[in-house]
């Protein structure tokens, strides 16, 4: 008799990412069994070095031929930049008027780091291949913005949050640069030598990036839970917390698709624009959080882990819709009657 295969069909039905559901037993992990003393000293060390290898695989599988290519379709992403590093931002200084009644000052700090983190890649990319947009564009779109985001998330930061008692300070700057800017750097230069390396093993590279996402998530909520920082959220905080993240992925939603279809693009690159201008990234946000925050960062990456299952789920729906609609900018086929009139004056015209 063959096993049920109920665990396998119920979780490819779940409306939870197996990857989410991977930092939530972490972050419960955390909980019950949070590294204290010389533990969270070699948590730590371990987690600032996976962090770097992270960047430095980032950095080798970047192709540069593919992103000088890329910029030929410049305006799709200037689209993308702005949406990521300028509407995001705005929206995020705007909710500065929920606090302290609907958000905690150390959620709203959350909440804008949150807006300043560079754009997903692999999820954005899925889900423009199944919405039947430009992928391509997708990648590039994506690529520039994690890019982009290792130089400017920390700049934005250091602007916006630097007199929020977030703890960002100019040692946090070089921190950035150290532990995320030259590890990309090396990537990109040893790229000519270990790409093929890199292209052949992606799986299980794929499996490292996860680890230290974990890693950090783990050490974060650790610190967090030996400082005793969770006293400081309650559920009604939390549900607050989803309702105002709610609101401001459906915001950007209804922005991407508008305003690119305003601005002329196909169907195919506004797909790739709502996407990739709609979407933050996880796995360089959570580092780069660990980094700017230090000892308050478990708090700093509740919101942004919120974020990221909630734009999974709407933009899976979303993106099965997409590929349900017929494409608009497609030549619309000539009635029957029309054709086979013509036919027939084109086989009279012949004869």
């Amino acid at each position: 008799m063959r096993r049920p295969a109920f665990p396998t069909s119920f979780l490819s039905r779940s409306p939870v990412d197996p990857y989410v559901a991977a930092l939530l037993g972490t972050v419960l992990l955390a909980v019950l069994l949070p590294a204290r003393g010389s533990a969270a000293t070699v948590a730590g060390i371990a987690a600032k070095i996976l962090v770097g290898l992270l960047f430095f695989l980032y950095g080798a599988r970047l192709s540069t031929r593919e992103a000088v290519e890329g910029l030929r379709h410049w305006r799709l992403h200037t689209a993308v930049l702005c949406c990521t590093f300028v509407v995001f931002p705005l929206l995020g200084l705007a909710a500065r008027g929920l606090v302290p009644y609907v958000l905690t000052p150390s959620l709203y700090d959350g909440f804008l780091f949150l807006c300043l983190v560079p754009s997903t890649v692999q999820s954005a990319i899925a889900f423009t291949s199944i919405a039947r947009g430009n992928v391509a564009a997708a990648i590039c779109a994506g690529s520039f913005s994690s890019l982009v985001g290792i130089v400017l998330t920390p700049l934005l930061a250091a602007a916006l949050l630097g007199n929020s008692g977030a703890g960002f300070s100019l040692d946090s700057l070089l921190s950035i640069v150290l532990q995320l800017l030259v590890p990309f750097l090396a990537g990109q230069a040893l790229r000519p030598w270990i790409g093929g390396f890199i292209g052949r093993h992606r799986t299980v590279l794929g499996r490292v990036d996860r680890t230290s996402v974990l890693m950090v998530v783990y050490v974060a909520f650790s610190a967090g839970m030996v400082r005793g920082v969770w006293s400081q959220v309650t559920p009604w905080r939390l549900l607050a917390l989803l309702a105002v993240e709610a609101v401001l992925l459906a915001i950007m939603l209804l922005l991407t698709g508008y305003g690119s279809r305003r601005l002329g693009f196909s169907r195919a690159d506004r797909i790739a624009i709502v996407f990739a201008g709609s979407k933050k990234g996880l796995a360089a946000g959570l580092p780069m959080a660990t980094v700017l925050f230090g000892a308050e960062s478990s708090l700093a990456v509740l919101p942004l882990m919120l974020f990221h299952q909630l734009q999974l789920m709407v933009c899976a729906v979303l993106a099965k819709r997409f590929a349900r609609q017929p494409d608009a900018d497609a030549p619309e086929p000539a009635p029957s009657g029309l054709v086979q009139g013509r036919t027939e004056a084109t086989t009279g015209r012949a004869r």
